[in-house]
């Protein structure tokens, strides 16, 4: 495959210092740093997140994505004594039991459709059957709910670069201070700088804010196996856009105010429902949209984000917002002033579109 660059996977690669790769959260969530990349090329701007409230105006809308993220590691044992480890992707569409479940399991070869893992006194697993991609269909076994369950035996399903085992911080730290609909698997991380002093300070300023859900997948973390993106499959994820965030964005959109949306999770969303004019329309679904260079942006002026590993296609979105040499610059300028990367690490500002 040929092309500009910017169109390949690979054009996606940077090094990484292992010890830039952020394993525990800030003691406080604004006192992350902040890369401030204007669109029209002046210079890159090193802020704390506190101060982000100097980067918008006045009848600016935020867009936040509420999703809470599931404590869906549970960590047992088959009855041979093995240890094996069950991740709760999403409840099974069938039906109304929230005990059935589509999950990942390991190890896999030996967790097949008929096998059982004890968790606990209270709670065990079967597994039930195979799904596509590699996962597997189970029940939770046990007279709690399901959200009951996970809550007491249940762990953070801490992404694999954080390389430690889940701690009682975790518990709040990887979870944003609105986050309230429970369904992601990970954290919408951008969102994790903010603090209601911050939100507080946004809303005396002037800036609305807009609420949107988005059950982030474990997809999010899988790199993406081709160069060439178009082969690339997206995992499926669910969203709702309620009518009065809906309100909220287009009725700030048509007044001259800017859109900016907190994690490419909020992105997608936006993105997802826009219509061709830019403006939101409510509702809920799956979406499997996948931004890249080339893409038009419709709904989304601004965006805060994290930095994001090489060759996904969180970074390919990023770059399709910013430009492909300034977001690479960018990342040059991360790396070489320390900042800490990934789920736990600091944030960056895309002030504009390219």
């Amino acid at each position: 495959m040929s092309g500009p660059v910017g169109s390949r996977v690979s054009d996606f690669d940077y090094e990484l210092p292992p010890d830039r790769i952020a394993r525990y959260p800030t003691e406080r969530r604004d006192e992350s740093r902040l890369l401030v990349v204007p669109p029209d090329g002046s210079l890159f701007r090193h802020l704390r997140f506190r101060d982000v409230v100097e980067l918008f105006r006045p009848g600016d809308v935020l867009v936040v994505n509420e999703s809470k993220v599931l404590p869906a590691r549970l960590l047992g044992r088959k009855p041979t004594g093995a240890p094996s480890e069950i991740l709760l992707m999403r409840p099974a569409p069938r039906g109304q039991d929230d005990h059935l479940w589509e999950a990942l399991v390991r190890p896999g070869s030996k967790l097949k459709p008929g096998r059982t893992v004890l968790v606990a006194d209270d709670l065990f697993v079967e597994i039930l059957d195979s799904v596509p991609g590699g996962g597997r269909l189970v029940r939770l076994v046990t007279d709690l709910s399901a959200q009951e369950a996970l809550d007491r035996h249940g762990h953070m399903p801490l992404p694999p670069y954080i390389d430690r085992d889940d701690e009682a911080l975790d518990r709040e730290r990887y979870q944003t201070v609105y986050a309230r609909t429970p369904g992601s698997v990970a954290a919408p991380t951008a969102g994790l700088h903010f603090t209601d002093e911050v939100l507080e300070a946004l809303e005396a300023e002037g800036v609305r804010r807009a609420s949107v859900t988005l059950h982030v997948g474990i997809g999010t973390f899988r790199p993406v196996e081709t160069d060439d993106p178009a082969e690339h499959e997206m995992h499926r994820e669910w969203y709702e856009v309620p009518p009065e965030a809906a309100a909220v964005v287009n009725e700030s959109r048509a007044a001259g105010g800017r859109v900016w949306a907190v994690g490419t999770t909020a992105v997608r969303t936006l993105e997802s429902v826009a219509d061709q004019a830019g403006r939101v329309v409510a509702g809920s679904g799956e979406t499997e949209l996948f931004i890249r260079p080339g893409y038009r942006f419709r709904a989304v002026d601004c965006l805060l984000t994290n930095f994001h590993l090489p060759r996904s296609t969180l970074l390919m979105l990023v770059a399709a917002f910013a430009g492909y040499e300034r977001t690479m610059a960018a990342y040059r300028e991360a790396i070489a002033g320390d900042y800490r990367f990934y789920s736990y690490g600091d944030a960056m500002a895309l002030v504009g579109k390219a």
